[in-house]
């Protein structure tokens, strides 16, 4: 991998003369735009100095400023409380205290072999780092990287690591988007992360949140434009669009370049891009994808762009050339749904549409479920279909389990409470056998038995309380009992989410971890279950039987949803590549499965 150089501004030491960009200027160390205050002081280690207005809003100090690490803020007009740096790389004593500079070029990379990893063909590993090992540290997530190897994971995926006010949070409500949390480790931890993942051959996507701020730190408004009139789902929108919105817009571009370049990270999953309010003549997204294709083409590795959207709109990952917007791949609930109501048969809620079993036929021939069709949850057609001549499927990530379709449910139950050995080992060949990219999340493969919960930890008792409360409304649609729904303020709801790395050796817990190095062998040796043509993929669910076979080429998955023993006859005598359990036979070209038992085959003459 050629070097990746540095992003400039404030918060980091790399120092005037570099460049941050395409469609960046040169900044000064702890220079800051702030349209809003008539004066601006620099708070840095223990002296304050003056700064300057330009005529484009940044501020610069006028005096000598200290060399080295030191901890600095600003003073706006009269107030006596600095304030951090919206560009913040360290924040060691927490969101509202001031920053600490960082040099992002001190670290001693021994990556340079690195090419990268293409999604196509991948399998992606969800985690969150604060729960993912009983440390909760990125250091400590590094002496897991066998373990994943060996479930043939190819990208971890972290869910957001920014500064957020608290010890523990899912990381959404973050207010520093360059600095990483200080109790994972902070910015030096991840550098050491990233360089370890890929030691061990593994890419580093990193879920980052652009679509709002946290409601505890967020000091933006102080200092400029960055906020518009409006809402969504969790506050305030962010001005991709309207006065000021330039430098809003670069601040969010600079921050994709800073994880690329100065962490040399190899993708981002852009949180909830439907959230992202955008009127410009080239959307946000667009110019993101433009920015970060020249860059991957200047470090000559892949550098991939993910988005969670609730649009099902092929839009987003459709290329630029095309009319789209030239993301790489998005997140589809759709196969989740799916695979979720064949194997549990709860169906309310937003589950409600997928009852028939023709609904995950659907999802794995065409991509979407809601391509235009009538969506009962949203009481309004809902999607847009997808070239499937021309859309590989590799650009569609699907789970059987993700921090969402956990988290967000009353108790942060797995389907693993649910659903017994089989039913579990057909979720997860359903996802790895399957058309899409196969992401993971952490335990899954294990069977394991913690939850996942919502959780925070809040100083402000009243925020706590809102968030507590906020969390038991957003159920009455689902009909879940709020008296169940655990308090994400009370710290043992972040302590019982973190993962029992003992269980691993016993039980179910090993035979599933056997089930997925299984699965991850297959996915290596076949080249079928990693073709990206929708073309390669055919279908049939029967409704009465609840049976479901899908063709990958000359591989065939075999599914039995029912309750009870059912008997296939396969076109032709077949050996068998996987099963579920204990409750799978093949004789010749009649194959026999238990009741919610799963198989894998192949043509008899391979």
């Amino acid at each position: 991998m050629v070097s990746t150089g540095s992003t400039t501004g404030p918060g980091s030491t790399t120092g005037p003369g570099s460049t941050t960009g395409s469609g960046s200027t040169t900044r000064g160390r702890f220079d800051v735009w702030a349209p809003y205050p008539s004066r601006v002081r620099l708070s840095v280690g223990a002296e304050t100095l003056e700064m300057a207005r330009g005529a484009d809003d940044w501020w610069s100090p006028v005096e000598p400023v200290p060399e080295g690490e030191v901890d600095y803020g600003y003073l706006i007009d009269d107030e006596d409380t600095p304030l951090p740096d919206p560009r913040s790389r360290r924040q060691p004593a927490g969101v509202h205290e001031r920053s600490r500079t960082f040099d992002a070029t001190a670290f001693a990379w021994t990556d340079q072999s690195w090419t990268g990893r293409q999604l196509a063909g991948s399998v992606i590993y969800e985690l969150h780092v604060g729960t993912f090992t009983p440390d909760g540290t990125l250091d400590a997530a590094l002496g897991r990287l066998d373990h994943l190897r060996s479930i043939g994971v190819d990208f971890v995926e972290l869910m957001p690591v920014n500064a957020v006010n608290g010890t523990h949070n899912w990381g959404y409500d973050g207010v520093l988007w360059s600095a990483v949390h200080e109790p994972y480790g902070g910015p030096a931890a991840y550098q050491r992360f990233v360089d370890g993942c890929h030691a061990a051959g593994i890419g580093v996507i990193q879920d980052v949140v652009y679509n709002h701020l946290g409601p505890s730190g967020n000091y933006l408004p102080k200092l400029g434009p960055y906020l518009k009139s409006g809402s969504n789902t969790w506050g305030d929108l962010v001005n991709l669009d309207g006065e000021g919105s330039a430098e809003v817009r670069r601040y969010i571009l600079d921050n994709v370049r800073m994880w690329l370049a100065d962490f040399h990270v190899d993708g981002l999953r852009l949180d909830a891009v439907h959230a992202l309010a955008d009127e410009s003549e080239v959307h946000l997204l667009e110019e993101m994808a433009i920015e970060v294709a020249a860059l991957s083409a200047h470090q000559r590795r892949p550098l991939t762009l993910v988005a969670e959207s609730d649009l099902n709109d092929p839009r987003l990952i459709t290329p630029r050339a095309a009319g789209g917007y030239g993301l790489d791949a998005q997140w589809s609930d759709d196969f989740h749904h799916a695979v979720h109501v064949a194997l549990t048969r709860e169906v309310e809620g937003y589950y409600a549409d997928f009852e028939p079993l023709s609904a995950l036929a659907k999802v794995c021939e065409k991509g979407f479920f809601h391509d235009g069709t009538f969506s009962s949850f949203r009481d309004r057609d809902h999607g847009v279909p997808i070239d499937t001549a021309a859309m590989p499927a590799w650009r569609l990530v699907v789970c059987s389990q993700n921090h969402d379709q956990i988290g967000n449910r009353a108790i942060g139950d797995r389907i693993t409470g649910a659903l017994d050995d089989d039913q579990l080992a057909c979720a997860a060949l359903l996802t790895l056998a399957g058309p899409f990219t196969p992401m993971l999340f952490q335990g899954e493969e294990w069977a394991s038995s913690s939850p996942f919960q919502f959780f925070t930890s809040h100083p402000e008792p009243a925020l706590g309380r809102a968030t507590a409360e906020g969390r038991i409304k957003e159920f009455e649609r689902m009909g879940w009992d709020p008296a169940v729904v655990p308090d994400p303020q009370d710290p043992a709801t972040y302590e019982r989410s973190k993962l029992d790395w003992d269980e691993l050796a016993q039980g179910r817990h090993a035979r599933m971890l056997e089930v997925y190095r299984q699965l991850a062998a297959l996915r290596r040796s076949h080249p079928e279950l990693t073709d990206p043509s929708f073309a390669s993929v055919a279908c049939t669910a029967d409704e009465q039987t609840r049976l479901f076979r899908m063709r990958r080429g000359d591989l065939e998955v075999v599914v039995n949803f029912a309750d009870d023993p059912a008997e296939v006859a396969l076109d032709a005598p077949a050996c068998l590549l996987f099963a579920t359990g204990d409750g799978v036979s093949l004789t010749g070209a009649r194959l026999s499965l238990a009741p919610h038992a799963g198989a894998l085959v192949a043509p008899s003459e391979r």
